[in-house]
């Protein structure tokens, strides 16, 4: 009985660890469609059903497969993110497709100005999201804009979260109740100040004791840059919504940022004189982890210059571009790396580490900064020179093709020179041969007339019979003769040989 107790632990056992392993998976696709093609017949009846809409205002993918695959693809990951957003409990968000060439008019009744985007819209703000399109990070940036504006910090345990946001443009107020907030700022009622939302974190207070923690008067507001421990103190206050938009306009290039996929594009098209200072660094690593320190030491130290400005990237945040990084930049991103990048063809130039064996000091990196911004170290210069270089190779690969020529010029007339004598050669031993040939066969007739006399003499004198013995004896001789012959040519023909190996 106990053994049967046992066996039905175990198999709940494993029931509870796959019920827990398909609870933390990011839900597959059940395949209904939950994405509307807006148009300029539905989308009125189609966003009065929903509290916030998620619009993709997308370019029309035409006649080209590969646009065609891609945008399946994208329509995929939103069917995703309707599904997950349908199961959301304080909001009823709807997902919406418009195209940029069949549906150009409600693009312009919702204000939606550039095409491939994504916006956000509620009832008093549209904001756009500059991240990239997959489904995870969507949902987790429209959580973020569903959130209040504005977060009040109470204790310390919330004091401690507010420090450990280092990452985010941050503002922090201290007032006396939540009607002297709304009286001397306007985080939650402005517009304007709305669409910094969720890209700026507000935050304010009304206790005493956090206040003084963090160095707040009543009715401060203090800006904090993203890794930076001091803050500016906005001034003016009472505060206008106009002010505070101004002054983060006029402070939300950070002198070091993160570039994070909820704001890839966002942070890229902001470039300074066409370049980006770019850092790569592994947090988890213990070579990144230094490295970020340094910088953040160096961004402190250089907090109050405008035209520095760091984009720190964790290739972890980016696992699929890594290798496209490395091949375009060839840099390895095992190690930190730092180098300036043009913006628009992604030449580059990076500062020499050692492969992170040796890691600049602060001054070392500022040093180089100071030769960043100076121009002393440009990519494009950097890259006319890659052109010098590649002009030089040219001109050495076009000497070294002449000089090959040359020699095989040389060469052929080495080899005709060698054919001459040689040809040159075998006439003399074919005049050679031809001497002794006809030599020999001057010999043989002298010879043959001799024997010839001396046969008529004995034909004289002895019968027919004598006569046929002498025939015989002719044929004889003329055989021996005719065998000499053929061994003095064959001698002859050897010692030609000969010649013409020694020649050789």
């Amino acid at each position: 009985m106990k053994w049967r107790w046992v066996l039905v632990a175990v198999l709940l056992s494993f029931g509870g660890l796959s019920l827990g392993k398909d609870s933390l998976d990011f839900p597959e696709y059940d395949g209904k469609d939950r994405v509307h093609d807006l148009n300029a017949k539905n989308y009125k009846s189609v966003m009065k059903k929903y509290d916030v809409m998620v619009v993709y205002y997308h370019d029309h993918p035409g006649s080209s497969r590969v646009a065609q695959r891609q945008f399946e693809t994208e329509e995929l990951a939103l069917e995703r993110v309707a599904q997950v957003l349908s199961e959301f409990d304080d909001e009823d968000i709807g997902v919406g497709l418009i195209d940029a060439k069949l549906d150009k008019v409600v693009a312009k009744k919702l204000d939606l100005d550039e095409s491939d985007s994504i916006f956000i819209i509620t009832d008093d703000e549209t904001i756009e999201y500059d991240g990239e399109l997959e489904a995870h990070t969507l949902v987790e940036f429209i959580y973020d804009v569903l959130e209040d504006p504005v977060e009040i910090i109470d204790n310390n345990r919330e004091l401690k979260g507010f420090e450990n946001i280092e990452e985010d443009i941050k503002l922090v107020g201290y007032f006396k109740s939540h009607k002297s907030e709304r009286k001397n700022t306007t985080f939650s009622a402005g517009a304007d100040l709305a669409n910094f939302h969720p890209h700026v974190k507000f935050f304010a207070t009304f206790n005493p004791k956090v206040a003084k923690s963090l160095g707040l008067k009543l009715n401060e507001v203090d800006f904090y840059e993203p890794f930076m421990d001091d803050p500016k103190v906005i001034p003016g206050k009472p505060y206008s919504e106009k002010e505070l938009v101004k002054f983060i306009e006029d402070n939300d290039r950070p002198t070091l940022r993160k570039l994070q996929p909820h704001n890839l594009y966002e942070i890229w098209a902001d470039d300074i004189g066409g370049e980006h200072i770019v850092a790569f660094a592994e947090e988890a690593d213990i070579d990144g982890f230094e490295f970020l320190q340094i910088l953040k030491h160096v961004a402190q130290d250089n907090t109050e210059n405008p035209n520095l400005s760091i984009v720190w990237i964790d290739p972890d945040d980016f696992p699929l571009l890594v290798p496209h990084w490395e091949k375009t930049f060839g840099i390895d991103l095992s190690h930190p790396q730092i180098g300036v990048i043009e913006a628009d063809d992604a030449d580059s130039v990076w500062m020499d580490m050692d492969d992170g064996e040796d890691l600049p000091s602060v001054d070392d990196l500022e040093d180089w900064l100071e030769d960043v911004l100076s121009g002393d170290i440009d990519p494009e210069e950097d890259d006319d020179d890659d052109d010098d270089d590649d002009d030089d190779d040219d001109d050495d690969d076009d000497d070294d093709d002449d000089d090959d020529d040359d020699d095989d010029d040389d060469d052929d007339d080495d080899d005709d020179d060698d054919d001459d004598d040689d040809d040159d050669d075998d006439d003399d031993d074919d005049d050679d041969d031809d001497d002794d040939d006809d030599d020999d066969d001057d010999d043989d007739d002298d010879d043959d007339d001799d024997d010839d006399d001396d046969d008529d003499d004995d034909d004289d004198d002895d019968d027919d019979d004598d006569d046929d013995d002498d025939d015989d004896d002719d044929d004889d001789d003329d055989d021996d003769d005719d065998d000499d012959d053929d061994d003095d040519d064959d001698d002859d023909d050897d010692d030609d040989d000969d010649d013409d190996d020694d020649d050789d």
